[in-house]
């Protein structure tokens, strides 16, 4: 608590903190937005997974090309011509009311998406000393964390409400709000990106990375169909207003099993300790499918949100540790548009499958897919050797930093 106290003393914690704060909570509301608005306004639950899936598509294509402009120009720009844009679209996708003008709208809103979280992580490094850089990773993984689980509560009570258009305006005034304040932050105007080392091997060339993005291609699919099979078992079900408190408990748990995963990371390798924590992942998930948007619903996401939370913190020492010098933006980028397009896939054919069939299907998808991911990772463990070691003070600071993968 002292080094939280004395973090929170230093000058630009507080702003960068809550500067952002509206961003990241409209980025926790965007996605049951955009699901309720089609599904409202076209009445199938299979085009709102669509939707959300052509958002989640763009969006991953996009992220490393993104992730670079920041790397080549700085923020000052690039925050200011995303964030206007985007609060802009989210409007366009709100007065839609044809099948197509809303697809098409969700699509552009992926490629326009400001990269707050990783305009964010960068700053610390400028605004704290190196031993409060670890609280400083930490704190702002919480508030990330925090702000995932307030979105969903809010964009699930303003869809539902007697004013539904308010969830879609409310994403649009709290992009603004926090991408502009970010943006016009002295630390943030004046920050300069790293240069690049030109003798490694690129991000693409590593074997490495490429099981890495295998990988994440499996799960990325698998909570694709997790994310729009909740709120639609929930919907064909009648009890669409449970879909905030058992997303809510998930990110809860979340948070949780991060911190965890965050006591217990030096005392065995990373690659050690991702494995072991991924088969309690796989486990926590055998009940998905037999689950009722209720109670035992909640349950099977609280324990999915412990165990997952914990892997973040062992993957990404995992990445760390493998990834080629000079690429920590890019690497982070490139693994986001792996696994989110294959998250954005199995979005779409989730939708469908849940409309056609039924959700306990495409729950069943997620258990499947996290077996295929661990014996994908066994299978190739030979090429993450590097992370088969303790991590060292340095690699620990930046896998705390990058704690930040979207799938649970």
């Amino acid at each position: 608590m002292k080094q939280y106290l004395e973090l929170l003393r230093r000058p630009h914690t507080k702003v960068l903190l809550l500067a952002a704060f509206p961003a990241r909570i409209a980025y926790g509301m965007i996605a049951l937005a955009t699901f309720f608005k089609a599904e409202e306004a076209t009445g199938s639950i299979a085009v709102a997974g669509l939707a959300i899936g052509l958002e989640s598509l763009s969006s991953a294509l996009t992220a490393g090309l993104r992730g670079s402009l920041m790397d080549r120009w700085g923020q000052k720009w690039p925050l200011r011509i995303f964030v206007p844009g985007y609060s802009i679209l989210i409007l366009a996708l709100n007065f839609s009311q044809s099948r197509s003008s809303i697809l098409f709208f969700a699509f552009v809103l992926g490629l326009s998406a400001p990269p707050i979280n990783l305009s964010i992580r960068p700053l610390w490094q400028t605004v704290v000393p190196p031993e409060l850089l670890r609280t400083a990773y930490a704190l702002d993984t919480a508030v990330i964390s925090a702000a995932m689980v307030v979105g969903p509560v809010i964009a699930t009570s303003l869809a539902l409400s007697s004013h539904p258009s308010t969830a879609l305006t409310a994403c649009a005034l709290l992009i603004f709000i926090g991408g502009t304040s970010l943006g016009f932050t002295k630390v943030s105007r004046n920050w300069r990106p790293e240069k690049k080392d030109a003798s490694e091997t690129g991000t693409f060339r590593s074997r490495a990375m490429q099981l890495l993005m295998l990988e994440g291609c499996i799960i990325g699919f698998g909570w694709g169909a997790f994310d729009v099979a909740v709120p639609a078992f929930a919907t064909i079900e009648n009890v669409a207003s449970r879909t905030a408190w058992i997303l809510g408990t998930l990110g809860i748990c979340n948070i949780a099993g991060g911190l965890i995963g965050g006591l217990i990371s030096k005392r065995v390798t990373p690659l050690v300790t991702m494995s072991r924590t991924y088969v309690l992942w796989f486990a926590a998930s055998l009940p998905l499918a037999f689950t009722y948007p209720g109670w035992s619903l909640a349950l099977a996401a609280a324990f999915l949100g412990l165990t997952g939370g914990s892997l973040q913190v062992f993957y990404w020492e995992v990445m760390e540790a493998v990834r080629p010098r000079g690429t920590a933006t890019s690497s982070l980028g490139w693994l986001w548009t792996a696994e989110g397009t294959f998250m954005a896939l199995g979005a779409a054919i989730g939708g469908w499958i849940s409309n056609q069939y039924s959700p306990r299907y495409a729950l069943g998808i997620t258990t499947i897919t996290l077996a295929i991911g661990w014996i994908v990772l066994q299978a190739g463990k030979s090429r993450l050797f590097a992370a088969n070691k303790l991590p060292s003070e340095e690699q620990d600071l930046l896998a705390m930093k990058d704690n930040t993968r979207p799938a649970i």
